[in-house]
């Protein structure tokens, strides 16, 4: 009887039924209806990481985050559904692979090499610096610089789902989200949070202009690596490095200002 209501009722009836009764028959039919959404934002993460972490089981990790994401899910908030859950599955995906510890000790020591380089270069010159720059002041050739942030590209989109807010769970602020909802971002709101979100969005305007294009293609505008190496006629090896700088260069203009607010 449960079911057939359920199929009988909208979408935004559905919720506000779910959000009041809990009905496990009315939760099945959600998590059908979104399943293909885990298997999106898997793939997504999939690109740049290294062989030994197997789609299913981002995909099995990705799950949870839709289970949480139905649970939580208020639609009298006016958000969707569909980019509320991408957040929740993204963060349910990345949080297991913190757990696991996936990245490789020496992978994380040469990122922090770069992160050092690049902070070290962009102090100094005043502007964000250059592959040629950072390949001289790792003392290596450009080819291996560009072998280097082909390698140590998964971890960058890792880093891009740091909490930049350690409050109530509603209040946690990462990079991608403030690139995902640039134009929600309320400086009306809540102080220190929002002094997090201006200072992401304002570092993220500071970017090279490829770079920044890659970010927001690719978080905002949902592309692909592949797609967006078509608008920028560039391979998509070479939109790979540019979002790993891009994400480099965002952790070291945000770190000592998270340390300042928090």
């Amino acid at each position: 009887m449960g079911e057939k209501v359920a199929a009988d009722k909208t979408e935004a009836e559905l919720w506000r039924l779910y959000r009041s009764t809990h009905n496990p028959e009315i939760r099945d039919r959600l998590v059908r209806q979104y399943a293909p959404l885990v298997k999106y934002v898997a793939g997504k993460v999939a690109v740049g990481m290294p062989a030994n972490v197997e789609f299913d089981d981002l995909v099995g990790y990705g799950v949870f985050g839709l289970f949480d994401a139905i649970e939580k899910f208020d639609p009298d908030k006016h958000v969707k559904f569909k980019t509320y859950a991408v957040t929740r599955i993204r963060g349910a995906i990345f949080d297991e692979l913190r757990s696991i510890d996936w990245v490789p000790r020496s992978v994380r020591q040469k990122a922090r090499e770069v992160e050092d380089a690049m902070h070290k270069l962009e102090v100094s010159l005043g502007r964000p610096a250059s592959d040629e720059e950072l390949a001289a002041e790792l003392s290596m050739s450009r080819r291996d610089f560009e072998k280097l942030m082909q390698k140590i590209a998964g971890t960058s989109i890792l880093s891009l789902n740091d909490v930049w807010y350690q409050g109530e769970d509603t209040d946690k602020v990462s990079i991608a989200d403030s690139i995902e909802s640039p134009k929600s971002l309320n400086p009306d709101t809540i102080i220190e949070k929002d002094e997090i979100r201006r200072v992401i969005v304002q570092a993220i305007g500071e970017l090279p202009e490829k770079e920044k294009k890659v970010l927001v293609l690719y978080y905002y505008e949902d592309l692909t690596l592949k797609e967006i190496g078509q608008v920028l006629e560039v391979t998509e090896s070479r939109v790979s490095q540019l979002h790993t700088k891009a994400i480099m260069r965002l952790r070291t203009k945000l770190t000592n200002v998270k340390k300042g607010i928090m």
